[in-house]
């Protein structure tokens, strides 16, 4: 252990209350376990313990974690040395010795001390990019949540609407738009649209830049022709205040939605490569910086196309056993937290 570059190793297993620390000192050779608080005045003490203890010299700290609250609090310790892994690491390791599955965080800890110790060659040190790829990158993966609240907010509206206005399902193919909502806002029953004048509906769609006459008629004849489901007053009035409220709910989504496109489209154009990622054929503007995401600013990280392959998840593996031999998509890092702005890159 002479030749060790740190004057200790720390395994980290977080939780949402407290996290289980094993540290192994170099010097002594001994292994300690101890658990400290996940409040940030916790981890500020428990940290200047360890600058004093070690006079501020380098340690290395694995955890399953690269990017958290943990991390965070972390990355602003000069003398801490991060070793980000991914969990199916430790958790397979575990198995390899354990294989009735038991658990427990300060084995987990303990794990990640030894993973330092005897394969810190395989581990990488986090580096973090630079703010301003962090941001862009915080923004995307901020945008992506609402996009997938949205379909989640959109289909429960449609499942109210089925069981008592299915015409205004059928007069919008896109239902996560704003004139959806405004539509509902203003008729959220059949017999209540039917109160109003073709022309009305005309001047409607019109507004919502809805020009195509020949929709707009099918529209119209839809919810002209149209009869109630159900003039059962227990259904439809409580079904019209849900209807309200998830449209209130997919309104604010969308509004948001554009706001971080917004801001997302002037981050993209101030970082160095943005011209280039923009050029790609059918990137566009939500893909573009997912791309640049995906590649980041560390250019000898991909040597070849097939290493972005299997970052991404899309790269083929072969597996043989015995006689058998098949091939499979591989589990890139796109599975976890480490590659979330490229998941969903054909939306």
């Amino acid at each position: 252990m002479t030749d060790m570059p740190y004057v200790a190793l720390i395994g980290l297993d977080w939780a949402d209350q407290k996290h289980d620390v094993c540290l192994y000192d170099c010097a002594a050779q001994t292994q300690e376990h101890c658990v400290i608080g996940a409040r940030p005045e916790a981890i500020e003490a428990w940290a200047m313990q360890l600058r004093v203890r070690y006079g501020g010299q380098p340690i290395a700290v694995c955890l399953e974690q690269k990017r958290g609250p943990l991390i965070y609090a972390l990355c602003k310790y000069e003398f801490l040395v991060l070793y980000p892994v991914n969990p199916q690491t430790v958790s397979k390791y575990r198995q390899v010795f354990t294989p009735s599955r038991a658990k427990d965080d300060p084995t987990d800890a303990a794990l990640q001390v030894e993973l330092l110790r005897k394969h810190r060659d395989k581990l990488t040190v986090w580096q973090p990019a630079s703010p301003m790829l962090r941001k862009l990158q915080a923004l995307v993966e901020w945008r992506r949540t609402l996009i997938e609240d949205i379909g989640r907010t959109t289909n429960r509206l449609v499942d109210v609407l089925k069981g008592y206005f299915p015409q205004a399902i059928d007069c919008f193919e896109h239902r996560d738009t704003m004139v959806f909502c405004d539509f509902l806002t203003q008729w959220s029953t059949l017999s209540a649209v039917q109160q109003v004048s073709d022309e009305q509906l005309q001047q409607f769609f019109c507004e919502h830049h809805s020009r195509y006459k020949d929709c707009n008629a099918r529209r119209i004849e839809c919810l002209r022709n149209g009869i109630p489901l159900t003039q059962d007053s227990a259904i439809v009035e409580s079904s019209q205040l849900m209807v309200q409220a998830l449209v209130s709910q997919l309104r604010s989504l969308l509004t948001s939605v554009r706001q971080f496109e917004a801001q997302i489209d002037r981050e993209f154009n101030q970082l160095p490569d943005a011209a280039i990622f923009a050029a790609l054929p059918h990137a566009g503007t939500n893909l573009a910086p997912r791309l640049l995401l995906a590649f980041g600013e560390d250019r000898t990280r991909y040597q070849t196309a097939q290493d972005l392959l299997q970052y991404a998840g899309i790269a083929p593996v072969t597996e043989r056993s015995g006689k058998k031999c098949w091939i499979h998509l591989g589990v890139g890092e796109h599975r976890d937290s480490y590659a979330k702005p490229f998941i969903g890159v054909g939306e």
